[in-house]
């Protein structure tokens, strides 16, 4: 048996790749859409890749199902729920795929979307189960939440009563050594308390996961509806596209350099422009109306939070890392980077933009203490729901980076506006895109709520 992880850090993604050398046949789970990894994988193993199993419909990706039935012929399986605009195999739960000797069998496990399955894995079809691929229902550390796309009639509650049915009656009564091996891992709005690990094995998580202790069906759904990232407003274009046919990802796909002349044209024209250097090198200077999104950080999904999916957009980058910007984009669905300024270390830009570079200001604890005393400054708070719940700063006002874009109505002006997240770089994020969107007087909190703490503790 061959089973394959393939992990992204900037998308807190895996997928897989299940083969069986006796016959050289292969099942692809879950997959992101540059799948030239899977076919060199498949091709170094002499597997041909026969079926692609998504788990459900992937909200914070765009899926590589269509990209792969391009390539290599093979079917599309979701759950029986599933409804989409292309061909599709129905998996229903028991239902078990053979691919030689190795052999997949389908648990129906409702309850992060009612489509929602898991593949179990056995090395043979008399053998106790090596591995349960659980999307997005089983997570190391958590579950899936039940409110991000209510596919189908039913509540957020309704999901999460079903999740707790998938978790303790189908999940939780594997053997103890199956090995766990989700869609996501830490840092993945589709969960609150995902761990860094990347697999685990059902003992372990029966012992050590929050979210599948014994307790009632009401006490669950409390715990998995409560206190959850913002959805990122792509989440739901994303999930549209996985359903229906759209165009390919071309594998070789490149975007240009543009004249200094040509960005500049871009900014007239109000595409949007998102810096991805870090928030020091931002700071020091930036294109007047650009947007920082770093590319040390989430760049993908919070570059979906910023732009439309389909919008055009130019990049900033240091030199080197501007394909893998746009990559990034066009794993969200984001294809229509237009072309990238690169912008060496030293923050030097080209002198035919220097009428357009300026400076943010980021404020310090001690600047915004003063400034609160006096109640002279917006304070705005952009941290998810459960970061808020460990401490707020007096006055702020709460509104979660990934919801900003569209509750701009909702940020007072009058005063000067201080942002501020944990640690820095989402208050960056979210300082420049308020003023991109024209906001006046707008800065960013030097080492964030973490700071502010740890200025104000008590000895």
């Amino acid at each position: 048996m061959i089973l394959e992880q393939y992990y992204i850090e900037c998308l807190s993604h895996a997928s897989y790749l299940i083969g069986d050398e006796s016959t050289g046949r292969a099942i692809v789970v879950d997959p992101r859409r540059d799948i030239t990894e899977y076919l060199d994988d498949a091709a170094k193993h002499h597997l041909t890749i026969e079926g692609v199993i998504n788990t459900h419909f992937h909200a914070d990706f765009v899926s590589g199902h269509l990209e792969l039935v391009d390539a290599t012929g093979a079917w599309i399986g979701f759950g029986e729920a599933a409804e989409t605009d292309y061909p599709i195999r129905r998996l229903r739960d028991g239902e078990r795929i053979s691919l030689g000797d190795v052999q997949l069998e389908i648990l129906s496990t409702p309850g992060h979307t009612w489509e929602s399955i898991s593949v179990l894995v056995r090395e043979h079809p008399d053998a106790v189960p090596s591995a349960v691929l659980t999307g997005d229902s089983l997570f190391i550390g958590d579950v899936g939440r039940p409110d991000l796309v209510n596919l189908g009639d039913g509540s957020t509650s309704d999901l999460a009563q079903a999740m707790y049915r998938t978790v303790h009656e189908k999940l939780l009564t594997l053997p103890d050594e199956v090995t766990v091996m989700p869609a996501h891992g830490a840092g993945s709005s589709c969960g609150k308390n995902l761990s860094t690990e990347l697999t685990s094995t059902i003992g372990e998580q029966r012992l050590t996961n929050p979210s599948v202790q014994p307790m009632s069906e009401d006490a669950f759904v409390a715990l998995i509806t409560e206190g959850q990232p913002a959805a990122p407003t792509y989440f739901s274009a994303d999930a549209a596209m996985n359903k229906r046919i759209h165009p390919l990802l071309a594998q070789d796909h490149t975007i240009p350099e543009l004249s200094p002349a040509q960005v500049k044209a871009e900014l007239t024209a109000g595409t949007r422009v998102l810096d991805a250097r870090s928030v020091d090198d931002f700071a020091d200077g930036h294109l007047r109306g650009s947007v920082n999104v770093g590319f040390d950080g989430r760049f993908a999904e919070t570059g979906g939070m910023v732009a439309e999916v389909g919008e055009r957009i130019v990049l900033i980058t240091y030199p080197g890392e501007e394909q893998e910007a746009a990559l990034r984009l066009a794993r969200i669905g984001s294809d229509n980077a237009i072309g990238y300024l690169t912008v060496p270390q030293d923050g030097s830009f080209p002198a035919e933009l220097a009428d357009l570079v300026e400076p943010a200001h980021r404020t310090s604890v001690e600047e915004l203490d003063g400034l609160l005393a006096a109640e002279a400054v917006t304070l705005v708070d952009i941290r998810n729901p459960g970061e808020r719940e460990q401490g707020t700063i007096p006055g702020a006002v709460a509104i979660p980076l990934a919801q900003l874009r569209v509750r701009l109505e909702q940020v007072p002006t009058g005063k000067p506006i201080v942002v501020h997240c944990a640690g820095g770089w989402r208050s960056s994020v979210a300082a420049s895109l308020l003023r991109a969107q024209g906001f006046d007087n707008v800065s960013d909190l030097v080492g964030g709520y973490n700071a502010w703490v740890e200025a104000h503790a008590t000895v």
